[in-house]
C-alpha cells in the first residue's frame, strides 16, 4: 500500500466522515423537540417504523435521503423531504416502503415531497414491487401549493399511480398511523387494505376545522374519521390496532402471505466475494479526481473474483466494456477509462472522454446486453465526448448518436453510479437520469453538470466581462479573477453530489464501498418483473 494510496483514502473518508455527518441531522428529521412531541403521543418516528417492520437480517436501501436539502430554508427545511423510503423485506418479500414524516411541517407535501413520492411509486411499478405506505400527513404545504397541487407530476400523481399499480397487480397495504387529510385521503382507499391506528390515525376530506367553517358542524377527529368510525361505521379501513407495533406486525402477517409472483429469470448462481475488500475502493480515485486512474481496480472491488470478462480490450480503451458476476447476477459493465492510453496511431489519449471507437465498441456491447438480457451497470467517470476537427471529421456525432439510441432502447435493467465526473453529453450516453436507468446513485466524489466548474467558470466569465465592457466599466486583472472565483464557487456547489441528491437526479449519495450491495439490490428488484419488451433500436447511422 502506497502513499498516494494512503492519501486517496484519507480524501475519501474524509467525504464520506462529511455525508455522514449531514446524514446524522437529516435523520432527526424536525429535530429533537418535534420527535420527542412525536414519542409523547405514542407515535413512533418514520425511521423507527420502518425499523420495526422489516426483517433485520436483510439489508435495506434508503432512497432520497438528501431530498431537499439546502433547498427550502425560508421554511425552515424540509429534511428527507418530509419523507422516508426505501427497498427492504418484510417476511422476506423485498418491498418499497415509503413513510410520511410528521416531524417535518406535520409531515406536509413540499415540492419536493411529491417529486420522492413519485419516484418511488415509478420504482415500485418498474420492479413490480409491492408497495407499504405509513402514513402520517397533513396534506399539501399550502404556502407552496402552487408547486405541489395542479400539474401532471404533482400531488394528484400519486392516486393516479396508486389506480395503476392496482391494474398492474402490485400490492399496496396503507397503514395510517396519524393524520390523513384531504386529497390524502384517497391513498390509503385505493390501496389493497387500509389498517389504523386507534386514537391517532384519521381520515377525512376535510377536518373539524374546516367542517365547521363550511357547514357549521361542531365535530371532533376521531368521530370525524378515526380508527373506529371508519372499521365500524364507513367500512373504509380494514383493520384497527391499540398500537403502532400491533398495526406493524399485522402489514408482516399480510406479507407473509403474499403468493409468488413471475421473475424475469436473470441469471444468478452461487456469488463470490470479489479480489479485494469493497473498502479498498477508498484509496483509488485522487482528491478532487485530478489523476488517472485504472477503472479495473474498482471493479476488482465490487465484482465476484475472477469473473470479469472484458469486451474488445484492444479497441475505444477510454470506454471499458465486460461481462461479469455481482453478488452472482450476471451482469454487463459499461464504465469510463481514466487512464491515459495510446489508440492505434501512437497518440496519448487522456482517458474520461469518449471517443469515436470507445462511442462504437459501448453501443455494441449495450445490444449485445439487451440481445443475451443482462442487466447493464454504468460506471459514470466522464467529461464528455472529444471535440475538434479530427474528431467532427471522424463523425464524433454519429458514432455518440449510436451509443445514445442503444442506452435509449435499452430494455433490459440499467443501473448507474455516478463515481466522479458526469459533464454534458457523456452523462446522457453513460445513462444519467434522463434515460431511465432502474437505479442511479453518486458517490460522494460525483460532480454533474454540463461541463466542468473552471471551464464553465472561464465561458461566463467572458460574457460578464464583455457585457461590463459595454457599459464603459474598467476590468482590472484582480476584478476579472474576483468575478471567476465568484462564478467557480457557484458553480461548483451546482455540481455537486448533494445539490443531485437534493433534487433526485440521483437516488442516493452511498458510501463506494456499497456500490457492490446497492447494485445486487438493484438487480434482485428489478427481477420481480417478468415484463422484458423486444430490443429494438430504430434508425441510426453505421
Amino acid at each position: 500500500m502506497n502513499i498516494e494510496f494512503n492519501k486517496n483514502e484519507d480524501a475519501m473518508k474524509r467525504a464520506l466522515g462529511l455525508v455522514k455527518q449531514r446524514l446524522e441531522i437529516i435523520h432527526e428529521g424536525g429535530g429533537k423537540k418535534s420527535l420527542q412531541n412525536q414519542h409523547d403521543r405514542n407515535k413512533l418516528s418514520p425511521r423507527e417504523r420502518i425499523s420495526y417492520l422489516i426483517d433485520a437480517a436483510k439489508p435495506f436501501t434508503e432512497l432520497g435521503a438528501f431530498a431537499g436539502y439546502d433547498m427550502y430554508p425560508e421554511q425552515g427545511g424540509c429534511a428527507a423531504g418530509g419523507t422516508v423510503a426505501g427497498i427492504g423485506y418484510v417476511s422476506g418479500r423485498q418491498c418499497m416502503i415509503v413513510a410520511n414524516d410528521q416531524t417535518v411541517k406535520a409531515g406536509a407535501w413540499f415540492p419536493i415531497t411529491g417529486k420522492k413520492n413519485l419516484r418511488m411509486q415509478e420504482i415500485a411499478m418498474e420492479n413490480h414491487l409491492p408497495v407499504i405506505y405509513l402514513v402520517d400527513s397533513a396534506g399539501v404545504y399550502l404556502p407552496l401549493q402552487d408547486e405541489i397541487f395542479p400539474d401532471k407530476e404533482h400531488f394528484g400523481r400519486i392516486f393516479r399511480n396508486n389506480a395503476k399499480m392496482s391494474a398492474m397487480g402490485i400490492t399496496q397495504i396503507a397503514a395510517v398511523m396519524g393524520a390523513c387529510v384531504a386529497g390524502g385521503a384517497y391513498l390509503p382507499i385505493m390501496s389493497d387494505e387500509t389498517l389504523m391506528v386507534e386514537g391517532n390515525g384519521s381520515i377525512y376530506l376535510a377536518g373539524p376545522y374546516l367542517v365547521k367553517a363550511a357547514i357549521g358542524e361542531d365535530i371532533d377527529s376521531e368521530t370525524l374519521g378515526g380508527a373506529e368510525t371508519h372499521n365500524a361505521i364507513s367500512g373504509i379501513a380494514d383493520y384497527k390496532f391499540p398500537t403502532e407495533e400491533a398495526c406493524l406486525d399485522q402489514i408482516k402477517k399480510i406479507f407473509d402471505k403474499l403468493g409468488p409472483v413471475k421473475k424475469a429469470g436473470f441469471d444468478r448462481i452461487e456469488p463470490k466475494a470479489p479480489k479485494n475488500e469493497p473498502s479498498a475502493i477508498y484509496g483509488i480515485m485522487a482528491e478532487g479526481n485530478t489523476r488517472p486512474y485504472d477503472v479495473t481496480t474498482i471493479l476488482d472491488s465490487i465484482v465476484d473474483a475472477g469473473s470479469f470478462d472484458p469486451f474488445k480490450t484492444d479497441y475505444g480503451k477510454t470506454i471499458v466494456c465486460g461481462y461479469a458476476r455481482i453478488d452472482g447476477w450476471a451482469v454487463g459493465i459499461v464504465a469510463n477509462q481514466r487512464l491515459i492510453v495510446k489508440n492505434k496511431k501512437g497518440e496519448m489519449q487522456l482517458g474520461g472522454v469518449i471517443y469515436n471507437d470507445s462511442a462504437d465498441k459501448a453501443a455494441r456491447f449495450i445490444m449485445n446486453c439487451n440481445q443475451k438480457k443482462i442487466p447493464l451497470v454504468f460506471l459514470q467517470d466522464v467529461t464528455g465526448f472529444m471535440v475538434g476537427s479530427r474528431s467532427e471529421h471522424s463523425g464524433i456525432i454519429k458514432d455518440g448518436a449510436k451509443m445514445v439510441n442503444a442506452v435509449a432502447n435499452s430494455v433490459v435493467p440499467k443501473i448507474t453510479i455516478i463515481t466522479g465526473n458526469s459533464y454534458g453529453a457523456g452523462n446522457y450516453a453513460m445513462c444519467g437520469k434522463a434515460y431511465d436507468p432502474r437505479f442511479i446513485f453518486a458517490w460522494p466524489t460525483a460532480k454533474i453538470a454540463v461541463m466542468g466548474g473552471e471551464q464553465a467558470a472561464k465561458t461566463m466569465l467572458q460574457i460578464q466581462v464583455a457585457t461590463l465592457k459595454k457599459k464603459g466599466e474598467l476590468i482590472t486583472p484582480e476584478v476579472e479573477q474576483k468575478l471567476l472565483q465568484e462564478l467557480i464557487q457557484r458553480y461548483d456547489a451546482q455540481t455537486s453530489a448533494y445539490y443531485a441528491a437534493a433534487r433526485l437526479w440521483v437516488d442516493d449519495i452511498i458510501d463506494p464501498a456499497a456500490t457492490r450491495q446497492v447494485i445486487s439490490e438493484g438487480i434482485a428488484a428489478a427481477n420481480h418483473n417478468p415484463d422484458i419488451p423486444e430490443f429494438k433500436t430504430g434508425v441510426l447511422q453505421v
